[in-house]
């Protein structure tokens, strides 16, 4: 009689509760400008044991890497959403917006994901792919619709973001930032 493969079970409801829990709580750490994120400080703020984060999160760099992941996967998420909630061009422009605000995290999360033993590269690749995807796809909505030019590199509008952010490190740089998301739209427009 052949064997059933065993199918991985869902977590329990509480344990996924808990698992963000202690990735919203420990983002919120970040954000806050803390650096040295401690692992018994994230369990001690989120209101869970520090074996409940040791469950989900085996090390520090486990945790750091999920709430990078997280925000990633957020930002890519929203892309879906968004095209398939607004007019194309109106879609690619908020999803830009998101994209700052996706900046402006990963600056403060930088410093952490540095720490991690073996380095950050794996993390940042298949961060890249996603938000890579993401902005492809709107822009390619976009083109089809007829409302931005077929010539136009997807990527040529992430790069132009993240320069704005690694020169402009002043308090005004998102704003600023922002403001050039509409600039770019415009500019990408057909005629423009």
């Amino acid at each position: 009689m052949p064997q059933k493969k065993a199918v991985p079970r869902r977590p329990r409801a509480d344990a996924a509760r808990n698992r963000d829990r202690l990735i919203d709580t420990a983002k919120a750490m970040f954000t806050e400008g803390v650096a040295d994120v401690r692992l018994e400080e994230v369990a001690r703020r989120a209101g869970v044991g520090i074996g409940t984060l040791y469950r989900h999160f085996p090390t520090r760099d486990a945790l750091i890497e999920a709430v990078y992941r997280t925000e990633v996967e957020t930002l890519a998420h929203a892309a879906t959403q968004l095209a398939a909630t607004r007019p194309t061009v109106e879609a690619l422009r908020d999803w830009m917006h998101l994209f700052v605000d996706y900046i402006e995290k990963k600056q403060l999360i930088a410093p952490a994901l540095n720490t991690i033993v073996g380095g950050a590269d794996a993390v940042y690749a298949r961060s890249g792919e996603l938000v890579k995807k993401a902005i492809k796809d709107l822009v390619e909505r976009a083109v089809a619709d007829g409302h931005i030019q077929p010539d136009l590199d997807p990527i040529d509008l992430l790069r132009a973001l993240i320069g704005v952010a690694n020169v402009a490190s002043g308090a005004g740089w998102k704003a600023s930032a922002k403001r050039l998301v509409d600039i770019l739209v415009a500019g990408s427009r057909p005629g423009a």
